[in-house]
């Protein structure tokens, strides 16, 4: 038997052309996901140096201004630090639950960005069930702060974790329903909602026709990222540090890096439920019309989405972060009550009345 040893180096040339495009198609698949990580991890750093400078404005002193020009660099400074730390485990406690526990808290939250669409056409995963996923990721997240309060062995850390776990479960209820009443109206799919908005410019915002399930999706919105008012769980007057108290290093980082990412999704939410998400205030005109009339290439069009929906984003960020700087904190009771006895009943009205305006307009 003969062979041919070109043939065997077509083989062999055309395997590694395979392999190639397998390892090319591999990297390509993790561009748009590194990159929305690297988005989210510069947008904390920003959110971070933003609540520092306006709670220093609020309180009349000097925020940071060493770390960088006008100290942008002190969260990546604090960061560094944290990971040079010491990490101590309590003696006597549970160590796989207390190392799983603050993970479980952010990778939860992260899960939830593959369905924000950031701009047209820009969006990781464009599910029929978009938002109703992020709520059931996002309902994750408790299970970790439990876990970390258990794992730790120490009663002032459980009682923390409980408390976090009443307080999500007290207001996730709420604004479920106000998500609801919006796919009533329009869909389940974010980048659905946002184009459904669109057409009427400034006026065709959820917005206008939500008002109610708007103010109540702030209200929750804050209660589940814990900022004050709503801040009970890790309250140092009353528990020392909650669910925190055990943690030192990177992992009690994680806890706060997963308390501003969840404030930054949940301003991007409140930004393509009720905002009009990339669109910008023009009626019968959106964004990708506009520069497709132009003749703008897309790419640019797409750079104006992102701006036009992360100017929304902050505007919403500088009302919570203005929010947490001049409220006081409320007690557990009246926080249960608020959730129980007068958001839980108005958002079923709101669901009522969304759900009659929709059988009378058929």
């Amino acid at each position: 038997m003969i062979i041919d040893t070109t043939e065997i180096q077509n083989i062999n040339s055309f395997s590694r052309l395979e392999s190639l495009k397998e390892i090319y198609g591999i990297i390509w698949m993790l561009v748009p996901i590194l990159t929305t990580l690297l988005g989210i991890t510069i947008g904390v750093l920003v959110i971070v140096w933003l609540e520092r400078e306006i709670s220093a404005g609020i309180q009349q002193r000097i925020g940071p201004e060493y770390a960088g020009p006008l100290g942008i660099l002190q969260a990546l400074a604090d960061g560094i630090k944290l990971l040079f730390k010491e990490n101590l485990l309590p003696s006597r406690g549970d160590t796989r639950l207390f190392s799983i526990g603050p993970s479980i808290a952010v990778i939860s939250i992260l899960l939830s960005y593959s369905v924000i669409p950031f701009s047209y056409h820009l969006v990781l995963a464009d599910l029929n069930i978009g938002v109703f996923l992020w709520i059931a990721i996002s309902s994750i997240a408790p299970i970790g702060l439990l876990m970390s309060g258990y794992g730790s062995n120490n009663k002032y850390s459980f009682l923390g974790g409980l408390r976090a776990a009443a307080q999500s479960i007290s207001y996730e209820i709420p604004l479920t329903l106000c998500v609801l009443s919006i796919s009533l109206s329009n869909s389940s799919s974010t980048v659905d909602i946002v184009e459904a908005q669109s057409k009427y410019g400034f006026g065709g915002w959820n917005l206008w026709r939500q008002p109610i399930g708007f103010l109540i999706f702030l209200i929750s919105s804050l209660a589940e990222c814990e900022r004050l008012p709503f801040d009970l769980p890790e309250a140092e007057e009353e528990l020392v540090a909650g669910y925190q108290t055990e943690y030192s290093g990177i992992k009690f980082g994680l806890f706060y890096v997963a308390s501003y990412l969840n404030l930054l999704i949940s301003s991007l939410f409140v930004t393509i439920l009720y905002l009009g998400g990339w669109n910008i205030s023009i009626p019968y005109i959106s964004v990708p019309e506009l520069f497709e009339i132009n003749k703008v290439g897309e790419v640019f069009g797409m750079t104006v989405g992102i701006f036009i929906t992360l100017a929304k984003t902050y505007l919403f960020l500088f009302i919570s972060i203005t929010t947490r700087w001049t409220l006081p904190r409320l007690r557990m009771d009246q926080l249960l009550n608020l959730g129980w006895k007068f958001l839980l009943p108005i958002s079923l009205g709101n669901l009522l009345l969304t759900t009659s305006s929709q059988l009378l307009s058929l």
